[in-house]
C-alpha cells in the first residue's frame, strides 16, 4: 500500500496556501499542449507550463516531475465526481502528466479512465498502473482489465506491484512492450524492507522504471537504490512523498523557515516535495490528493528553483529540530 495525502493535514495546508498567495508566487498557467509536446519528444527541459520535467533514461522522453497518485483519493463510487473531474482537468492544465494507479486501489483505474475520456485528456496523460497478482494467465487477465478500465489501447507504464511474482510477470510485460500494448515497464515497492530484493531485480532486469518510497521521513533509498537507478539508467517514481501525511502532522503549527524562499518554496508541501525533486535520480513524485487546493500546492513544487546540497542539509537540520 502507499499514500500521499491525508485529510488530517487540511488546516495546516490551508494556512500554507494562504502563505503561497501572499508571497505572490504564480502557479503556471500553461496549456495542455505542454504535455503533448513532451509525448512527441520535442520538449526541451521545461515546457510552456514552467513545470520541471525529467528525462526517462531508456528513451529520452520528458515527463513532468510532479504527478498524481490515486490511492484512496480516486477510489470513489461515482466516476462523475465533480471534485475529481476538476482535479484531473486542472492537473493537466497546470502541466501535470503522470497519473499512477493500480488494480489494488479499488475503483481508481475506472474513475481515471472515465474522467480522462469525458474530458478528452488521454493523449495528454502518462498513464501508469500495475499488475498485482500471481501467475501468467491471471496477470494477463488483470492487465486486460486495466486497459478496459482506463479506456485506452495502450498503457504508458505497466509496473509489477510490490514485486509480486515478478519472475513470471516481467516476461509478459516485455512481450506487451514489444507488441506496443505498453510503452514502458517497471517494478514497485513501498517499504524499505524490500530494498534488497528491489536492488537485485534492478541489476538483473534493468526495467525502464522503479517506483519506491522516499521522503524527508523515509530516506533509506538515498544510500543505495537512488544511486543504483541513476547508474543503471532507470527512471524513478517516488511514492509516499509525505510519509502517509506524517510529515504534515510533524510540522503542524510550525512556521516555514523564511529562507525557503531561496528555492521558491511557500508551503510545507512544497518544502517536502522540493527536497525529493532535488535528487537528480528522481524522475517524478506522485502525491495523491482529491482536493484542488492541495493539487495546486503540490504542483507548485515543480516550478522555480530547487534546493542545492547545502540547502537540503539545512532543510534536514530544520526538520530534525521540530
Amino acid at each position: 500500500m502507499q499514500a500521499g495525502d491525508s485529510g488530517s493535514a487540511v488546516d495546516g495546508r490551508r494556512a500554507a496556501l494562504k502563505a503561497l498567495a501572499a508571497a505572490g508566487l504564480a502557479l503556471a498557467g500553461g496549456g495542455l499542449g505542454a504535455a503533448a509536446e513532451t509525448k512527441s519528444g520535442t520538449a526541451s527541459g521545461t515546457a510552456d507550463s514552467g513545470m520541471l520535467r525529467r528525462r526517462i533514461p531508456s528513451s529520452g522522453e520528458l515527463i513532468a516531475a510532479v504527478g498524481l497518485g490515486t490511492y484512496q483519493s480516486f477510489d470513489v463510487a461515482d466516476s462523475a465526481d465533480p471534485a475529481l473531474e476538476q482535479v484531473l482537468a486542472r492537473f493537466v492544465a497546470r502541466g501535470g502528466q503522470v497519473v499512477d494507479s493500480s488494480p489494488m486501489y479499488g475503483r481508481s483505474e475506472s474513475v481515471v479512465g472515465d474522467l480522462s475520456a469525458k474530458l478528452g485528456l488521454r493523449d495528454r496523460l502518462f498513464l501508469a498502473t500495475k499488475v498485482w497478482t500471481s501467475g501468467r494467465a491471471d496477470g494477463i487477465r488483470q492487465m486486460e482489465t486495466s486497459l478496459t478500465r482506463l479506456r485506452t489501447r495502450q498503457i504508458d507504464l505497466m509496473q509489477v506491484h510490490n514485486l509480486l511474482d515478478w519472475r513470471l510477470q516481467l516476461p509478459t510485460l516485455r512481450e506487451w512492450k514489444q507488441q506496443g500494448r505498453i510503452r514502458y515497464l517497471g517494478v514497485t515497492h513501498y517499504h524499505e524492507g524490500a530494498y534488497r530484493e528491489v536492488e537485485a531485480v534492478l541489476r538483473a532486469e534493468k526495467p525502464d522504471f522503479v517506483q519506491i518510497n522516499y521522503s524527508m521521513a523515509e530516506r533509506d533509498a538515498e544510500s543505495r537504490l537512488l544511486p543504483l537507478a541513476q547508474e543503471l539508467g532507470i527512471a524513478v517514481i517516488i511514492n509516499r512523498p509525505f510519509a502517509k501525511a506524517s510529515l504534515f502532522a510533524r510540522v503542524r503549527g510550525q512556521p516555514l523557515p523564511e529562507w525557503a524562499v531561496e528555492f521558491d518554496c511557500a508551503s510545507w508541501a512544497q518544502f517536502f516535495l522540493k527536497f525529493i525533486l532535488a535528487q537528480p535520480a528522481v524522475s517524478c513524485a506522485i502525491p495523491a490528493t482529491s482536493k484542488l487546493q492541495h493539487l495546486e500546492d503540490n504542483l507548485a513544487a515543480g516550478h522555480g528553483r530547487l534546493p542545492d546540497a547545502r540547502q537540503r542539509a539545512r532543510m534536514s537540520e530544520y526538520l530534525a529540530r521540530i
